[in-house]
């Protein structure tokens, strides 16, 4: 086991407690072949962003908005396919309240919806994209998230799915990134893990299990 000295947990949302990639592919298909047929969510996307500013750039900013809204719509829709990743649930059932937080770049409607649809509580410390100006890869979002929990990033520990995610926990100044799946690796995270099944938090420390690290 690898202890790391932590004080606070930061969490992304999709890729790292839920999995929720089959059911944004089946939104992202519909909504592609009315505003954006060139577009291929499997192939395309660049995971760890807001879906507005992926939609911004796709439509253009005349109809950014409405496109966005239609793709939340969608979205919400399928959130039935939502399960939780291995782990997450054991290991936030184990956090006290004001310990740990989401920072995510979905929208607080959707991102309810899926921690719902997993089994997830609902942490009072919850970043999503209208809670920051500019989204992942910037810094915005852990360092709200930290503000949340009342800590200096330094000393708080982020999962994160995806090289935008770890961009953003490098610029905010985390102490410490855990990688979670096969996307994190060669991203800049402290250690990758295929999932949190092996990962412990108790006494101000995060133990990983050596034998299940991917890094």
């Amino acid at each position: 086991m690898t202890d790391f000295p932590v004080s606070g947990l930061l969490f992304d949302c999709d890729g790292v407690l839920v999995d929720s990639l089959e059911s944004a592919a089946v939104a992202w298909d519909l909504w592609s072949a009315e505003y954006a047929p060139d577009y291929n969510f499997r192939r395309d996307v660049v995971h760890g962003r807001r879906a507005g500013d992926t939609v911004l750039e796709l439509v253009g900013a005349a109809t950014a908005v409405d496109a966005t809204r239609a793709l939340e719509l969608l979205e919400l829709s399928h959130v039935e396919g939502t399960v939780a990743i291995a782990g997450s649930l054991e290991l936030v059932s184990t956090l006290a309240s004001g310990s740990w937080a989401i920072a995510t770049s979905g929208t607080r409607e959707l991102a309810l919806a899926r921690l719902t649809a997993a089994g997830f509580p609902i942490p009072a410390e919850l970043v999503t994209a209208e809670d920051v100006e500019q989204g992942k890869p910037h810094p915005d979002p852990y360092l709200l998230a930290a503000k949340l929990i009342g800590l200096d990033p330094a000393v708080c520990i982020v999962f994160e799915d995806a090289p935008a995610g770890i961009a953003a926990a490098r610029a905010a100044g985390v102490g410490t990134v855990v990688g979670v799946g096969e996307g994190a690796l060669d991203s800049g995270a402290t250690v990758v893990v295929p999932d949190l099944a092996a990962v412990s938090y108790a006494h101000g420390a995060l133990s990983i299990d050596d034998a299940v690290r991917l890094d």
